[in-house]
């Protein structure tokens, strides 16, 4: 587990009330049989005052304060009343935001430092395994969720690798320490569904002669795999309540010859439940949101139509890089680009990206540009990532706002999350995860100071019992015979 040093801080990780865990969806696709254990860490009240505040929905608030209670936010404002038993915190010449969101991420299931036996991100043994659920391979003592937290990162998604057509179910947590994934679990957060177009499926299932070998494959076995589901779908919707009227010649004995069970004339009354169907039905019914791997724009666009052409909707393309290209349809339609602010040429499909890629991406109205990491390293500084979009705009002639640039990191990543509603802005009943900053966020000397989830002080820069460590760093003591046998 992670051991904070919490004697006589009163940051007990099991106090606290347990935060609603009301079910995202009634759909049986979305049943969760690994429900979130996640408890906020018991916490007095809070006010952060005389700071630069960013609220993250689109508001730059100066000498302002921040009051946090009962794990929410409760007020932001200049001048604010806090009860007496309140922690005060001078945050004059800081500024704070709300804590920030990584929607690419995959620690736990590739730690950081990492070896083969904890390599859990990729189940490379079909194209389609949508059955696989990235949470069931989470390790919590992944010394990269303490390094996160430390770069002010306070939820993040953890999705399966990208080498398949359809990877598997990713998942939502809050970044506290904890001894088993489902006390991180961010309750009720929607499932995310893994996919992936271009290179890597048709690469490493193609060097396999198993399909897809070809971009052309990939799309046929998309297909494929959502005519199943659809099929499923139709085969597990509810019957008719009211019995067909029997005819003379319809003997009750004859199974699935109108015999009142229900089944039609294949004997097909739902089948057996199919862990893969399961995944791609609630994402068909709109319940798991898709996220899908894809870096050309014309594979975007045929992704696009392959959710009209089933029903589902794709909440976000991660990667992207030339998103930029299409930056008005994804406007359009409500599709989120989580993207990388400078990555690119690593690869054939990777080659058309540019720097002002992201600013490009936010420009439209409606639009939802997010800066992801996709790395154990990059998710420690992901507000330095998105500087340096900041800047390279600037050079394209676009000035870009911090109060609009913080969205990159915390409104936009919860929406495409689906938990919007309770986090990703300050703004009164969310809940209390904030980064206090020593100063500009997106200055290349930014640090984040203290932060807090659930209105408790989860990390603080100037105090070692509040800086998590991993069992995997504490190591083990050498015997009194001296060394380790």
């Amino acid at each position: 587990m992670f051991r904070p040093l919490l004697a006589g801080c009163g940051l007990a990780l099991l106090a606290g009330a347990v935060q609603a865990a009301t079910p995202a969806s009634a759909s049986r696709f979305t049943q969760d049989p690994y429900p979130s254990t996640y408890k906020a860490i018991a916490a007095g009240p809070v006010l952060l005052q005389h700071a630069t505040v960013l609220t993250g929905a689109g508001q730059r608030l100066d000498d302002a304060d921040v009051l946090l209670r009962d794990g929410k936010v409760v007020a932001v404002g200049r001048a604010l009343e806090a009860p007496s038993d309140a922690t005060r915190v001078d945050a004059s010449g800081k500024w704070i935001t709300p804590g920030i969101i990584d929607v690419h991420s995959h620690l736990g299931v590739y730690p950081s430092p990492g070896v083969g036996a904890h390599a859990d991100g990729n189940e490379m043994t079909g194209p389609v395994t949508p059955n696989v659920w990235a949470e069931h391979s989470v390790w919590p003592q992944d010394p990269g969720f303490a390094a996160a937290l430390a770069g002010g990162i306070t939820s993040l998604q953890i999705l399966p690798g990208s080498a398949n057509l359809i990877g598997g179910r990713g998942v939502t947590l809050k970044n506290v320490p904890a001894t088993s994934y489902q006390a991180m679990k961010f309750p009720a957060a929607p499932w995310g569904l893994k996919m992936a177009c271009g290179e890597n499926p048709k690469r490493v299932y193609g060097s396999r002669n198993t399909p897809p070998g070809t971009r052309m494959g990939n799309v046929a076995g998309y297909r494929a795999a959502f005519i199943d589901a659809s099929e499923y779908l139709r085969k597990s919707a509810p019957k008719a309540a009211a019995p067909q009227k029997k005819r003379w010649w319809q003997s009750s004995a004859k199974p699935g010859n109108g015999n009142g069970n229900g089944a039609d004339s294949e004997k097909d009354t739902g089948g057996k439940r199919d862990l893969k169907l399961d995944t791609l039905a609630g994402a068909i019914k709109g319940d798991i949101l898709v996220h899908i791997h894809c870096y050309r724009a014309d594979e975007m666009t045929t992704m696009l139509d392959l959710a009209k052409e089933f029903g589902f909707k794709v909440s976000a393309f991660h990667h992207g890089v030339e998103a930029y290209k299409i930056a008005d349809r994804l406007a359009a339609e409500g599709v989120c680009g989580a993207l990388w602010a400078d990555w690119w040429g690593f690869k054939m499909e990777a080659f058309d990206g540019i720097q002002e890629n992201i600013a490009i991406v936010d420009r439209p109205a409606n639009s939802c540009a997010i800066v992801h990491s996709d790395s154990e390293e990059g998710i420690q500084r992901l507000n330095q990532e998105a500087a340096k979009v900041i800047a390279h705009a600037r050079l394209a002639g676009i000035d870009i706002a911090p109060e609009r640039a913080i969205r990159w990191l915390t409104q936009n990543p919860a929406k495409a999350l689906g938990i919007l509603e309770r986090t990703g802005t300050l703004e009164p009943g969310k809940m209390g995860d904030v980064v206090v900053w020593n100063g500009n966020p997106f200055s290349v000397y930014a640090k984040a100071e203290q932060v807090y989830v659930d209105g408790a002080r989860v990390y603080d820069r100037a105090d070692p019992s509040r800086q998590p460590k991993s069992d995997f760093l504490l190591g083990q003591p050498a015997t009194q015979t001296g060394g380790l046998r």
